[in-house]
């Protein structure tokens, strides 16, 4: 008996491979028929396609050996990260011939720029340090760029004169290699983490804090009788939609606000569950809360779906002017990011939950995990001190001034500080372990909201950017 089943789990394995080789080649094959009937065989978009379906196939391969245990799986997601990398770079590539200079001049083309990094580290990584799951968090990452890439506009526009300069290089380059340092700090971070032998449990807890962190996000845009308000498009200009000069129109969907509260309830109920776990030690209330967990993926998949067919391309009224106005996903990149990212947390759980031992076998021990953390943060502090010099020296020669407090400015020196204190616990004080990790976790945290939220919220001399 023991025999048939040993011989029985390569057949499983290979029938996963086979399923998203297959995959990946109709993709492929649909990408290669719109490219038959354009003008411009290689154009931008199909590159990143073809690096959104690779790197795809990466994560369902993760999870596939999160599923199944099989290590072939990790080998065969490390190739289609390679093919990932290519077809990025044959993208970045494309857009500095075409715009005439680095990737560098907006929020669209520091993604791209970002991911490509980030795609390269994550090899690096694995290689060099054998840290062979990495990606299993960093793909997710990678993903979510692309798909917000779909979304942001494309157009090459000649560079403002602020950004005339050889500085914008300068600047954009160290901090395209820092933010994906940090990246890769916070991956190694939530790596250690699990050699730590940190509870299961506190790691469902953490994702279903974050999965409510999201929603609660998403609901802030709830309105009276359910609807749900987004930014509206602008279908001529293809932009999003304005009532006057930096006050965005917003229209109502409805109902959509009652299904995301419901799956607000549903990512909330394994945390209420752990609560009740802790406190009574029952572990019936932690097997409904991984229950709850699958449950809450579930409606995420569900709302994500409503979310796609009731913004994309809709038409609908608003509270603050007459009429019909068009919505886009366009319209609502981070919304749809955020969503995104929730289902990609609470999968990353369940990869945990299923295949822990698995997951501890192929990686490093803590303290070398510890090590590297350190060293990858020792390499992204540097970078982050020369892109705030390089961007001050920049912004003198351009603004006359070295500092103007403006929030990009503000947020990148917050994000110094961070990682200056992660470095000063460290060495003089000695933190190491969860500590250190904890630190190098919510950096990234800052590093994202430096590198989105303030881009989108709080307008600024850095609009463009």
């Amino acid at each position: 008996m023991a025999r048939t089943r040993v011989e029985a789990q390569p057949a499983t394995g290979t029938t996963l491979v086979v399923l998203v080789g297959l995959g990946v080649s109709f993709l492929l094959l649909m990408a290669l028929l719109s490219m038959a009937k354009s003008e411009n065989l290689w154009d931008e978009t199909y590159l990143l396609f073809g690096a959104l379906i690779f790197y795809s196939a990466a994560a369902v391969l993760y999870l596939g050996f999160g599923v199944t245990g099989l290590s072939s799986y990790v080998r065969f997601a490390s190739l289609a990260t390679w093919a990932g990398l290519v077809a990025n770079t044959g993208a970045v590539a494309r857009r500095w011939y075409e715009a005439g200079h680095p990737p560098f001049a907006s929020v669209y083309e520091m993604l791209l720029s970002f991911v490509w990094t980030l795609a390269v580290l994550t090899l690096v990584a694995e290689k060099r340090y054998g840290v062979k799951v990495i990606g299993t968090v960093t793909m997710p990452v990678a993903i979510v760029g692309v798909v917000l890439m779909q979304l942001l506009r494309t157009e090459v526009h000649p560079l403002v004169p602020a950004l005339q300069s050889t500085w914008l290089h300068v600047h954009v380059t160290l901090a395209m290699l820092a933010y994906a340092a940090c990246a890769l700090s916070f991956a190694l971070a939530m790596m250690f983490l699990i050699q730590d032998k940190m509870q299961t449990e506190t790691f469902l807890a953490a994702t279903s804090l974050f999965g409510m962190a999201i929603y609660v996000a998403v609901l802030t845009r709830f309105e009276k009788w359910g609807a749900l308000s987004v930014v509206a498009w602008n279908p001529q200009e293809k932009s999003e939609a304005f009532l006057a000069k930096g006050v965005r129109l917003f229209v109502v969907i409805p109902d959509l606000g009652w299904m995301m509260l419901v799956v607000l309830a549903a990512v909330s109920a394994p945390f209420f569950f752990y609560l009740v776990w802790r406190r009574t030690a029952d572990d019936g209330f932690l097997s409904l809360a991984n229950r709850a967990e699958f449950v809450s993926i579930l409606l995420q998949v569900l709302a994500l779906v409503f979310f796609l067919l009731r913004v994309r391309d809709g038409r609908y009224r608003s509270l603050d002017a007459d009429g019909l106005f068009s919505t886009n996903l366009a319209a609502s990149p981070f919304l749809l990011s955020g969503l995104v990212g929730g289902i990609f947390a609470s999968l990353l759980y369940l990869l945990l939950l299923w295949r822990r031992h698995d997951l501890e076998r192929m990686l490093p021990p803590a303290e070398e995990l510890d090590r590297i953390t350190y060293r990858t943060i020792a390499i992204a502090f540097p970078l982050l001190t020369l892109m705030i010099a390089a961007g001050a020296y920049w912004a003198n020669r351009t603004w006359g001034s070295y500092w103007s407090w403006d929030p990009k400015e503000t947020w990148a020196a917050i994000t110094w500080l961070v990682y200056a204190g992660y470095l000063h616990t460290r060495i003089t004080r000695g933190w190491r372990g969860r500590r250190a990790a904890y630190f190098a976790i919510f950096g990234f945290g800052v590093v994202m909201f430096t590198f989105f939220g303030v881009t989108y919220l709080l307008p600024g001399l850095h609009a463009y950017a």
